[in-house]
């Protein structure tokens, strides 16, 4: 029994830090809109290609503008990255800085 109580607390506790969020900071670059909410709390698990997919609905982007997003203002992440590695590598502050334009600015 005890056993069991162990595996499951393990479980919980893997799920909390599952569901702990990241504070990322949108800022605009080029001729991009600028949000006014710059701070958002992301789920650890999002991709980038999440986080842009959130980007055109808050800049409400046809499906034919193009978008482009930039870690450091120095390249832009694969589409797969998850938000917790960038931050992990990235992070500045405690909280990861994305970078948004509508045309190709660095990289």
């Amino acid at each position: 029994m005890e056993e069991d109580t162990v595996e499951s607390s393990a479980l919980k506790v893997n799920a909390a830090e599952n569901k702990e969020k990241i504070e990322i900071l949108l800022k605009a670059t080029g001729n991009a809109p600028i949000l006014k909410t710059k701070k958002w709390m992301v789920e650890k698990e999002k991709t980038v290609a999440a986080i842009i997919e959130f980007l055109r609905k808050l800049l409400k982007l046809d499906s034919s503008d193009a978008l482009f997003l930039y870690i450091n203002q120095a390249f832009a992440p694969s589409p797969d990255q998850t938000m917790k590695n960038l931050y992990d590598c990235y992070s500045t502050e405690g909280r990861l800085i994305l970078h948004y334009c509508k045309t190709q600015a660095w990289g």
